[in-house]
This record gives structure tokens, C-alpha cells and sequence, in this order.
């Protein structure tokens, strides 16, 4: 059954395409894609639906077509170096600069190209961009971040993957000020521990969290998504459900097989709620896994997938080498949704695809 209809392939503006687009976020017209392999974000106020348009503004550069880490400088409040999750509400915008270790948040959607950010989170200020603030090795504190890579907030809260240091991180509500304290941590006993325990996160990449207020967080390094059905349950317990594996101790890439299944999963970076279930990025075997529902044991079989003729067919080749398939996916990094609009980040293919 096709569950899904693909509404657009976007590859960005016709004259500076995407590459290697690892986040998106869509919130009424407005559509932020975190362009990483060219260290900047693009912004379009209007989105028109069409394969290729012109972004009304460029984070990260001084130049829409430049592509050096921190525009080829020292780290400013202007410049990004591997840009990975984005959030936006329409009013503000965070993105997860996740390799100057650090988040940046604009109150008010950006109007120019460049422009410097309000605030930042995990560093003292603008213009460092150490991991856990003093290096390698520093034991990290409620202050630090270490290749934070994925963000989600409600609008009024903020959580953060502190991917490095094993952890998520809570904010009972946006920061407005820099170096902001973080209110609780998800994944070790306090702030300044990064333990490596297999009944949390090894490696959290993304998370994200419901109406309902059920929270996911996918451990790419477990080849897993952690769910748990109520997120404030995280600070306490190991998770409700677990997707990829069997239990806590299992991490096989694909369950130990050669082929994936419609359980197994194999580099998962991110997963979002959609409908009444949840969409996984299925990076690893270059796909979406779909459950129409949030699964109530381990190891769940998927409904749907998007990306590969089958739940058995590994993914490995991209669109750049062969066409035959419309719908082959080639690592995909992220998914999203905005209502019943499901979007990826195809990453392999340097492009954003939608659905329906």
C-alpha cells in the first residue's frame, strides 16, 4: 500500500545547490534546511513547492557561495562549521553548531544574510569554540556542550543532544542570555559525568518531543530510537520502548544481519512524531522506517518504509549513479514533519524531499 505521495524533490537555489543537507525544518511557509557540507543554513520565507528557489537568507557566510568553515575565519556570532539541527517556530530560530560545539538562537527570524546571532549556548562567547569550553578531555558541566547535534523546542522549552558527552540537556525555557546553566540532564547522573551505558543514549543524534509530550531520541551508535511516553520519565528511567533492538544490551547493525528488516535498523541519525506514530531516518540503509502508531514493546515491525523497493534491499547507491529508482533514498539524515507534510533531508543526494 503507498501510504505516501512525494509532493516535491527541493535541491535549493538553481546556482548553489544543497550539499549533503543533513537538518530541515518547515513551520508554515518557511522552510530552514542546514546546508552542512557548506557550513551555512538556508532560509526561504515563502517556500513555493518548486525543485529550485532562491533563499531569502544565508546563515553561516559572508558570501551566498562561499563554503569554508567559519567563513574562513576565527569563530564569530556569524559563522557556522557543520551546522546540524535546526528549530524554528516562525518567530525564532536555534541551530546546533556542532562542531564550534556550541548552539546559536535569534530571537527574530534572520532578514540579512550573515547576520550575527543573539545567543549562545555551551560557550562563554561568540568567539570560542572549544569542546566543554576549555578542550579535549575537559570533563564536561551544565554549562558545556560537546558536538551537540540535534535540538527540539516546544516554542517555550529546549532540549539539546549533547551528542559528545552522552547526554541530553533540558532548558525550562529558551535562553536569553550566553552560557546559560541547563536545568536537568537525560542520559548520565549529573552534569559533569559522560559514562558510556548502554541503557542510555551511547551516542544521541536527535531528539525530538510530542504534542503529548512522549520524547524519542535516536542512538546512532546502538543502531536504536529510545521512546519514552512521557519525556520527564527519561530523568528518571530507562525508556519505555525500544526500536532497532530487542533490549538495552543488544547493538547489532541490523540485528547482527547482512540485510535490514522491517525491525532492524543501521545508523539511525534522526526520527520525528508524524500523525499518531513515528517516521525514523533510517541513515545507514538509506531509508524512512514509518509505524503508524508509537510502539508499545521492543523490537516493533514497521508499517512502511520510503526509499527502497523493499524492507530487505540495502541501500547503497545514489541518484547520482543510477535513476532507476524515483524514490531511492541515499542516506538520509533527517525527517521532519509540519501537520501531515513528512519532509527528509536526503543527504546523499543533496536534496530535500516532501511528502504527503
Amino acid at each position: 500500500m503507498n501510504d505516501f505521495k512525494k509532493i516535491i524533490e527541493f535541491y535549493g537555489e538553481e546556482q548553489n545547490a544543497l550539499l549533503a543537507p543533513r537538518a530541515v525544518c518547515f513551520h508554515d511557509e518557511i522552510l530552514v534546511v542546514s546546508d552542512t557540507g557548506k557550513n551555512r543554513v538556508f532560509i526561504w520565507n515563502q517556500f513555493s513547492y518548486k525543485s529550485h528557489q532562491k533563499a531569502n537568507v544565508i546563515l553561516g557566510q559572508k558570501d551566498s557561495n562561499d563554503t569554508e568553515r567559519n567563513a574562513g575565519d576565527t569563530v564569530s556570532a556569524s559563522s557556522l562549521q557543520y551546522p546540524s539541527g535546526v528549530w524554528t517556530n516562525g518567530v525564532k530560530l536555534i541551530i546546533a553548531d556542532a562542531w564550534n560545539h556550541r548552539i546559536l538562537i535569534w530571537h527574530n527570524m534572520p532578514t540579512i544574510n550573515f547576520q550575527e546571532a543573539d545567543v549562545v549556548i555551551g560557550q562563554k562567547n561568540f568567539l570560542s569554540n572549544l569542546p566543554n569550553v576549555e578542550g579535549i578531555g575537559k570533563e564536561p558541566s551544565a554549562f558545556s556542550l560537546n558536538w551537540p547535534y540535534g535540538i527540539f523546542s516546544n516554542g517555550k522549552e529546549l532540549w539539546i543532544a549533547d551528542t559528545g558527552n552522552r547526554r541530553v540537556l533540558y532548558y525550562n525555557e529558551i535562553p536569553t542570555h550566553n552560557f546559560t546553566q541547563a536545568s536537568a540532564v537525560i542520559g548520565q547522573e549529573n552534569f559533569i559525568e559522560k559514562e558510556y551505558n548502554n541503557s542510555n543514549a551511547i551516542w544521541p543524534y536527535s531528539i525530538k518531543i510530542s504534542d503529548k509530550g512522549a520524547m524519542v531520541i535516536t542512538d546512532t551508535q546502538y543502531y536504536r530510537v529510545l521512546v519514552w511516553n512521557d519525556w520527564k520519565d527519561a530523568l528518571i528511567k530507562t525508556a519505555d520502548v525500544i526500536i532497532g533492538q530487542s533490549n538495552l544490551t543488544d547493538n547489532g547493525q541490523n540485528q547482527y544481519r547482512l540485510k535490514p528488516n522491517a525491525s532492524s535498523l543501521n545508523w539511525v541519525y534522526d526520527a520525528c512524531f508524524y500523525k499518531d506514530g513515528i517516521a525514523i531516518a533510517d541513515t545507514g540503509n538509506s531509508r524512512l522506517i514509518i509505524h503508524h502508531t508509537i510502539p508499545n514493546q521492543n523490537n516493533p515491525i514497521a508499517n512502511y518504509q520510503i526509499g527502497q523497493p523493499d524492507f530487505e534491499t540495502h541501500g547503497e547507491t545514489s541518484l547520482s549513479m543510477t535513476n532507476i529508482l524515483n524514490n531511492e533514498m541515499y542516506w538520509p539524515f533527517g525527517v521532519n514533519n509540519f501537520g501531515d507534510i513528512l519532509i527528509a533531508a536526503d543527504t546523499g543526494n543533496h536534496r530535500i524531499i516532501f511528502y504527503k
